[in-house]
């Protein structure tokens, strides 16, 4: 029997035999740019079950060319495309690039339903490169997109739209929220600057980590408009504000801080630092660390968290390549790092049976045929 192609394999993501539906999900993950092409031109093409199940796999794909169309799904005529569109959107806000949140920003100016503006407004917020398309938008020559755009700048509080704020100040129609807007933003920031000043000014060692608690407790309530100021913080000199900064960071859990986690991982010179920067990734749960996760486990202050986030990854498949080094941790004398190591193992173990499940499958198939 002749191989299915890979487009026969994408269509039956939603066939009624589940080996095939497993196939299908394993072709797409090991498909690579094929693969996307292909997803994406079922979401313009497929029935609506297909069109929902293509909108995940892009999703678990996170490839960026997959935010453009995903955003087309949003105007689709069936409910449950729409939602499952914009599901796939916020789980690949993280890598979502310019052309697709300026595809999202478009999509907010023409929309009129207002559960779906919600639920965009709620993308953006969530979406890196959102801030550049909004601020383009506050020069629009339609009135109503202008005052779309400053609007939600209001409700996402960017410190990164300042600059286009001041400059919308000049345009009668924008002028009063673009003041409303700089003032909570200045105001957020004085109050971060201010509780960042009054950490650095503590000097006994034994109060330092008491601060940096309250701290944290007295910014957390800020969320995300906090997000792009704490990322300045990340390279203060001193380490107790770095490290307020990291926690922080991974408390309030939003994709725009792994990169520069990351960073911090690699060059800070503080071991605090770095073990607060690794349970912060392990709280965001991105898998774009997972390489670097692994060439700290044999850091002995760093094995221990780093293993923990590599158990928190959700994209379990970016572990298969170090399966052997899991299962040789399984063994490790430290409880926790043995620990995390099974729960990995599990994961990769059951994925390994459905896959043999599918392949077994197969087989009796083509015996059959």
């Amino acid at each position: 029997m002749p191989k299915e192609s890979l487009e026969t394999l994408i269509s039956e993501l939603v066939h009624e035999e589940d080996w095939r539906r497993m196939r299908a999900t394993a072709a797409c993950l090991a498909g690579g740019p094929k693969a996307v092409q292909g997803l994406i031109h079922v979401l313009e093409t497929g029935p609506p079950s297909l069109k929902i199940e293509a909108a995940g796999m892009l999703a678990r794909v996170k490839d960026p060319q997959g935010g453009a169309p995903l955003v087309r799904l949003l105007s689709d005529e069936d409910p449950n495309v729409r939602k499952a569109g914009a599901i796939a959107l916020e789980q690949l806000a993280g890598v979502m690039d310019t052309v697709a949140a300026t595809a999202l920003v478009q999509y907010l100016h023409e929309c009129r339903d207002d559960g779906q503006r919600n639920a965009i407004i709620h993308l953006l917020g969530v979406t890196p490169t959102a801030i550049q398309p909004l601020t383009a938008l506050l020069k629009h020559s339609d009135e109503a997109a202008r005052l779309t755009a400053v609007d939600i700048l209001e409700h996402l509080l960017d410190p990164r739209s300042a600059d286009a704020l001041v400059d919308a100040m000049t345009d009668p129609i924008l002028q009063n929220t673009a003041i409303r807007t700089l003032k909570k933003l200045s105001a957020i920031r004085e109050r971060i600057d201010q509780a960042f000043d009054a950490l650095r000014n503590v000097e006994e060692s034994s109060e330092r980590e008491d601060a940096r608690m309250s701290t944290i407790i007295d910014l957390l309530g800020i969320g995300r408009p906090s997000v792009e100021i704490l990322m300045g913080y990340l390279n203060d000199d001193d380490w107790v504000v770095r490290e307020a900064a990291v926690d922080l960071l991974g408390k309030i859990g939003d994709v725009r801080a792994v990169e520069p986690l990351m960073e911090r991982l690699r060059v800070d010179k503080d071991t605090g630092v770095k073990e607060l920067a690794l349970k912060a990734l392990g709280l965001i749960g991105d898998a774009r660390p997972v390489d670097l996760y692994v060439e700290l486990i044999p850091i002995r202050p760093l094995r221990v968290f780093a293993v923990e986030a590599l158990a928190k990854v959700k994209d379990a498949e970016r572990l298969r390549p170090y399966a052997d080094l899991f299962e040789r941790l399984q063994t490790d004398r430290d409880g926790l790092i043995s620990y995390n190591a099974g729960v990995i193992v599990n994961k990769l173990q059951a994925m390994a049976a459905q896959e043999e499940s599918v392949a077994q499958a197969a087989g009796h198939q083509d015996e059959d045929e």
